[in-house]
């Protein structure tokens, strides 16, 4: 019996083939889809769970209060550790270490800039460092470093690297103590390619070095990992007033707690000291698009199959006759999907395969389908049979209803009501699919709404370059003068941080009227006298710093958000003061977008340098070729260091990553959304085709009695064409409900715009026209003879 069911399935898939190729390709994108996003959610989840100990690992936060207002950082002090080293029993090991730091390190010829961290002895087991050369315990010596296989393989190629010397920042030679396998690439440490001992980050670091005893330095990270039976909740309590309880607490109120490392990549957000979670609500956004692509390929199969309800009656009238059972048909027609789903997941594989290198890019991911994998095989035959039946759920049971009495006698009709699944499950279809549009629209023009927002200067033509080694600290206004002199710049400045990056934040800051209690968060930026003239920021009031003014030593400019927070009516004509210095105020600027473009402006002030500057940026000459004026910029900073690789970065490209997070998301949102009204348009598309069959000796009497082709088209085109609207009307409230309560998790946020519903719902009904249309127009121009040639 199952051999004949397979054969009467095998007949009906090549004797309908249009039927069959519709079916199987629209399950097949949907499985696709399916798979493309299970793969992306599977590796979003698994990210920073290659360690064993991940459960048990965290990093120190803390939440400070600004005027009122919480704020959750991932960075602490240096004697934290020490604290939580000797004095909280919870924790088997505390490490300090660094921010991603991107130095040069220059062996004989071989000179590249890597990214990596400085770090205590105890990060290497805590993180799982896998040692593919060397000793664990190889950063016991100062001047030592360990480095990634494909950085080490990148400096000396097939040579052996150990006890090899590098230098790092022109400043120290280091011997090559080890060589570890790469990080997964989804996992936080996945850029980092060198690790160097925290010692020798005291050494060359004098910021680092003061900053030893200072509960109040705020710039380094701490990790713990929790003994096996700690509690993380309560070492996280345990912890929370360790700075309060000290003496002289800084006015902020530091709270630490744990954030545990598998929260990291999914659970960054945090709103009023609050976890309200981050790329976890993109997890669940596509996991939930996933599954509506493939109920919407599903809805084609059902459609399909009950549209081709007249043309099995009789097949299964005579099968009633013969002897079969209710269930044994509803079987039958069941083995039927599952044959459909099985060659669709087959093709579906084969479009996965081929479409990964795309998705990779677009996801920014590193994704590969698991071949050899046996829970892979599992889940995806499981996958496979779950979708064929629910496909073959609605009509298996309604194919299986018929009475053969009324079937042989060929006064079967499937009735008026019968067709009112198929448009519901249609209006289904086109709701989600317009969901998805307006959804897309809006995502692409919050990022566009961001990046248009004045960013305060001008990012044309600027570079930044890092002055790392002694061959450049200090050598300022020479190298100035230099670079000047070849005609590549029009202008330089030193600062103490990017000008796309806050850095350094402080309290201390008062000026006249200010409440006692208030203590905002200032950035700050030590910047010389050129910094506005080369990035060509906008005064509102005052003036810029100048060498004409030896005042200016001892001045400040604020931004705007500084000047609204104070409040000052006068401001040209008032003292702040700032670290224990009493600054008078030169200058307004406008707000510079230096953090996120999608949220508010931080209160900043800017003064003039000292020493410890440390960031050139440069503005290129429009009147020469880029690509001319680097090479004339790196022949200058190779006389005053021969050793380093000139390195730099574009201002503007820096700041475009700002928007890397959303337009990945914009992409794949636009991506699945266009594949949905794919799959949307090849079941009308289909459902046309056979609507045209069922009504052709009705459109045969037609053109006889004198309707025109457009006539035709019309009558064909109208039922779908209400059915579409109706799905329209419903997205939108729907569209609008979600999307509105996304955009709330902005500060500087796009409206939602009327037009957007209007312009969605027209588009989706241009494409159902267009896709009903061929059907209608080849039905209309059919010759009514040949349709009532029967009669």
């Amino acid at each position: 019996m199952v051999r004949s069911y397979f054969k009467i399935a095998w007949r009906n898939l090549a004797r309908y083939k249009a039927f069959s190729v519709i079916n199987i390709l629209g399950l097949a994108t949907g499985m696709a889809v399916t798979i493309l996003i299970g793969l992306w959610v599977y590796d979003e989840l698994s990210f920073d769970r290659q360690n064993p100990n991940a459960d048990r690992i965290a990093q120190v936060w803390q939440i400070v209060q600004f005027d009122g207002e919480k704020a959750a950082y991932n960075v602490a002090s240096i004697p934290l550790a020490e604290e939580l080293r000797h004095n909280y029993p919870d924790f088997t090991r505390v490490a300090l270490a660094t921010a991603d730091r991107e130095v040069a390190l220059t062996t004989g010829e071989n000179q590249f800039t890597p990214t990596g961290r400085f770090v205590e002895a105890d990060f290497l087991p805590m993180m799982g460092v896998h040692m593919l050369q060397g000793p664990r315990q190889n950063l016991a010596d100062v001047n030592s470093i360990i480095l990634s296989r494909s950085l080490s393989r990148t400096l000396f190629g097939s040579t052996n690297p150990l006890n090899q010397l590098v230098q790092l920042d022109s400043k120290v030679s280091l011997r090559v103590t080890g060589v570890y396998q790469d990080f997964s690439p989804n996992s936080t440490w996945s850029v980092v390619h060198y690790l160097a001992p925290w010692s020798l980050f005291l050494g060359i670091n004098p910021g680092a070095k003061k900053a030893q005893d200072n509960w109040d330095e705020n710039s380094y990270q701490v990790f713990a990992q929790l003994k096996p039976e700690a509690s993380l909740e309560q070492a996280s309590t345990k912890i929370k007033d360790v700075r309060i309880k000290r003496d002289n607490p800084p006015p902020y109120k530091p709270e630490f707690f744990l954030h545990p490392m598998t929260r990291w990549h999914l659970y960054s957000d945090f709103d009023n000291g609050v976890n309200i979670g981050g790329l976890i609500q993109f997890v669940w956004l596509f996991s939930l698009i996933g599954g509506f692509v493939l109920l919407l390929a599903c809805v084609n199969f059902m459609n399909l199959s009950t549209a081709r309800s007249q043309q099995r009656a009789k097949e299964v009238g005579l099968r009633k006759v013969v002897g079969s059972l209710q269930g044994q048909l509803i079987a039958q027609f069941v083995g039927e999907s599952l044959l459909f789903t099985s060659l669709a997941f087959l093709l579906a594989l084969v479009l996965v395969q081929l479409s990964l290198s795309f998705f990779n890019q677009l996801a920014d991911k590193q994704i590969y389908l698991p071949w050899v994998n046996p829970y892979f095989w599992m889940i995806g035959v499981s996958f496979s049979l779950l979708t064929g039946l629910i496909a073959a759920s609605y009509p298996a049971l309604y194919l299986s209803s018929f009475q053969p009495i009324r079937v042989l006698k060929g006064s079967f009709s499937a009735g008026g009501h019968s067709s009112l699944p198929r448009k519901a499950l249609v209006v289904f279809q086109f709701t989600v699919s317009v969901t998805l549009i307006i959804g897309t629209v809006i995502v692409l023009r919050q990022i566009k709404y961001a990046k248009d927002r004045p960013t305060g200067y001008s990012r044309q033509g600027l570079i930044e370059v890092n002055m790392r080694t002694p061959g450049l600290m200090g050598h300022f206004d020479a190298l100035r003068t230099d670079l000047l002199a070849t005609g590549a710049i029009q202008e330089m400045a030193v600062s103490n941080g990017s000008v796309t990056v806050d850095q350094t934040g402080v309290t201390n800051v008062s000026w006249p009227g200010k409440s006692p209690d208030l203590h905002p968060l200032f950035m700050t930026n030590q910047i010389s006298q050129q910094f506005g003239k080369t990035i060509g920021w906008q005064l509102s009031a005052g003036r810029d710093f100048s060498r004409a003014f030896r005042g200016d030593s001892a001045g400040v400019v604020l931004n705007q958000s500084a000047l609204k927070l104070m409040g000052l009516e006068d401001p040209l004509h008032t003292m702040i003061n700032w670290n224990g210095r009493d600054l008078p105020i030169i200058g307004i600027v406008n707000d510079l977008i230096k953090d996120s473009p999608f949220g508010q402006v931080t209160p900043s002030l800017f003064v003039l340098y000292d020493a410890s500057a440390g960031v050139l940026t440069l503005k290129l000459s429009p009147t020469i070729a880029t690509s001319v004026a680097l090479t004339k910029i790196a022949g200058i900073f190779h006389q005053y260091d021969p050793s380093m690789p000139f390195v730099y970065k574009f201002v503007d490209e820096e700041y475009s990553k700002k928007f890397s997070a959303e337009e990945r998301i914009g992409k794949l949102a636009t991506l699945f959304a266009s594949l949905a009204i794919f799959i949307s348009c090849l079941g009308m598309f289909g459902l046309a085709s056979f609507t045209a069959e069922q009504r052709r000796k009705e459109i045969g009497i037609r053109k006889v009695l004198g309707a025109t082709v457009l006539t035709v088209w019309a009558l064909l085109a109208r039922d779908f064409v209400g059915l579409v609207v109706l799905g329209c009307f419903l997205a939108s409230p729907i569209a609008w409900y979600f999307l509105n309560d996304w955009l709330q998790s902005y500060s500087y946020r796009t409206p939602i715009s009327g037009w957007i519903f209007v312009g969605s719902g027209v588009g989706a009904l241009l494409l159902t026209l267009v896709t009903v249309s061929y059907q209608s127009i080849k039905a209309a121009l059919i010759n009514p003879v040949k349709s009532l040639r029967s009669e």
